[in-house]
């Protein structure tokens, strides 16, 4: 029997809102303020389509017009999300974007995520930005590690899970074997809300469980049956051997499978999960009424002060990622703010806690994929850009009056050590500049040797090499390539002593770098080396990750 926990999704709204909202530049104080705001992001392994779903849910939010397959020809047809020359012609994403769209009186602030492994630390910090996740899962390949990796990064923040089990138009994995993986890989319990009817070649459409709608052309056609999977006419709208397949499986996947508890998915126990195809558009608008109703609004944030409530009364709000040059006839630079407290308002001053300076944000945008718009109001849980000349980096707070710092944004050591060499020593300045912009970014880490002049880089995989030539030759001007270091490890140093650290650093200047906030940097050859200096330094500290707090 079709189970019984169908929701419905205007009346929520309507007890949700309580008034028709007004649009986002004329909203008043007496809007439902954060209450009304979904921050979610996608996460997955690269090719399992996460850049199309989120094309799509632009589409159905109204942000875009046409939504381009990654891969289709001519540049009418590129992905609206990727902006980056590298992630047109590539097809991946290689930076975090940030979309606001708004439908039913939901904001939805979507931020989509690199899924290749080399720009995780990227993934992460947006990650510290969003309230829940969407997972999207190859129906062909299952989880991948990638997946498991972001899975793990949202389970440490009690981050609830949203499955989307994409491409099932294609021939892929038994529905019931990517539940049971599901469940045993990543130990949650898995609710199926949105079922397949058929597969890859004799796939016809899906069926919601809850709702009991068949969805037989993307978001173009749904067919309402009030008797459910006993309702005679879903017989009839099906071939009859589709039709009895379908039916045995929806009924053991509802009776097999936990029913869907809203409770214990913001609890992070359990994720429903949608089966559908990005691609052609199933299941995408059932996937949005899922993260409206039942995603959890903004929750606290956590601070040296202690959590942070939404509804505090006083703005707040952290810079997790600062983006140069997304429009590069303007050479701009935007900093992206998760508000987290207060109902901040278009030309307010707020406080820069790293600088103790004042910060007046006059001309605060949001985003609708590659466009951009002006916006007079935020509220905590949405996410603006600050237009700034290296103001704001990432990590810093901004308060009305208040002096505390959130925290959670981690850096990493890198993986991967290169010396930058310069084609063309004109430009020198180019290079300082395009280095120390993309270092804000996050992007890769710049140290300066203690000896010489050398710039030496570090990122997590070599990708991210490609994609540093190819930003700061298109955006700067200048040529660059890289050269082995005889160095593979670094790690950030400090010691309770003063007087210890700095004589170790001097007993060690061959391998000590400084990073872009002159903070120490050993650098050695191997894991051994490493084991070898610690152990005849106790004293000190190598840290293989730091938080990042504006200080």
């Amino acid at each position: 029997m079709a189970r019984q926990h169908h929701f419905d999704l205007e009346k929520f709204l309507v007890s949700a809102t309580a008034d028709t909202l007004p649009t986002r530049a004329n909203a008043s104080a007496t809007r439902s303020d954060h209450t009304t705001r979904r921050t979610f992001a996608i996460i997955s392994h690269p090719d399992a389509g996460k850049t199309t779903l989120t094309e799509k849910l632009l589409l159905a939010g109204g942000a875009i017009e046409m939504a381009g397959a990654v891969r289709s020809k001519g540049n009418g047809r590129r992905a609206k999300s990727d902006w980056m020359d590298i992630e047109k012609n590539r097809g991946i994403s290689v930076t975090s974007s940030v979309m606001t769209f708004e439908k039913h009186g939901i904001t939805f602030n979507l931020l989509d995520t690199p899924g290749h492994s080399d720009f995780s630390e990227d993934t992460y910090r947006t990650l510290t930005a969003v309230d829940s996740a969407i997972m999207v899962i190859d129906a062909a390949k299952g989880i991948e590690a990638q997946t498991r990796k972001l899975f793990e990064i949202c389970r440490l923040r009690d981050i609830p899970i949203v499955t989307f089990i994409n491409k099932i138009d294609r021939e892929g994995l038994d529905p019931f074997e990517l539940l049971d993986e599901i469940e045993e890989q990543l130990a949650l319990t898995v609710a199926p809300v949105v079922w397949p009817v058929g597969q890859g070649g004799l796939f016809k459409g899906c069926y919601d469980l809850a709702a009991n709608d068949f969805l037989v052309a993307g978001s173009d056609k749904t067919v309402h049956f009030e008797g459910g999977l006993d309702d005679p006419g879903l017989a009839k709208v099906m071939h009859p051997d589709t039709y009895a397949g379908f039916r045995d499986a929806a009924e053991l996947a509802a009776e097999g499978y936990a029913d869907f508890d809203p409770v214990a998915y913001r609890q992070g126990h359990l994720t429903p999960v949608v089966f559908g195809s990005a691609l052609q558009n199933f299941a995408v608008d059932r996937l949005m009424d899922l993260i409206a109703a039942h995603a959890p609004a903004p929750r606290p944030q956590p601070s040296d002060k202690g959590p942070i409530a939404p509804e505090g009364d006083k703005v707040s709000g952290f810079v997790f990622k600062v983006q140069a040059n997304m429009d590069p006839k303007h050479r701009d630079r935007v900093a992206f703010v998760r508000f987290c407290s207060g109902h901040f308002k278009r030309g307010m001053k707020l406080d820069h806690v790293r600088s103790a300076k004042q910060l007046a944000v006059s001309n605060p945008i949001y985003f609708f994929a590659q466009e951009r718009a002006l916006t007079e109001e935020a509220f905590a849980g949405d996410v603006i850009g600050i237009p700034n000349h290296g103001t704001l980096r990432v990590g810093d707070t901004l308060t009305e009056g208040e002096n505390f710092r959130f925290t959670g944004l981690p850096a990493f050591a890198p993986e991967v050590l290169r010396r930058v060499r310069l084609e063309d020593s004109m430009k020198l300045k180019q290079l300082r500049r395009g280095l120390e912009d993309l270092a804000e970014e996050g992007l890769v880490q710049v140290f300066r040797s203690s000896i010489g002049s050398d710039w030496i880089v570090g990122v997590v995989g070599p990708l991210q090499l490609d994609v540093l030539a190819s930003r700061i030759a298109g955006e700067y001007k200048a040529d660059v390539s890289f050269e082995p270091v005889p160095f593979n490890v670094a790690r950030w140093i400090r010691c309770e002593n003063e007087a210890t650290l700095q004589a170790f650093v001097k007993d060690n200047v061959i391998h000590v770098a400084r990073d872009r906030d002159e903070r120490p940097v050993y650098l050695c050859r191997d894991e051994w080396d490493l084991r070898y200096i610690q152990d005849r330094n106790k004293d000190i500290v190598f840290d293989s990750t730091r938080e990042i707090v504006g200080q």
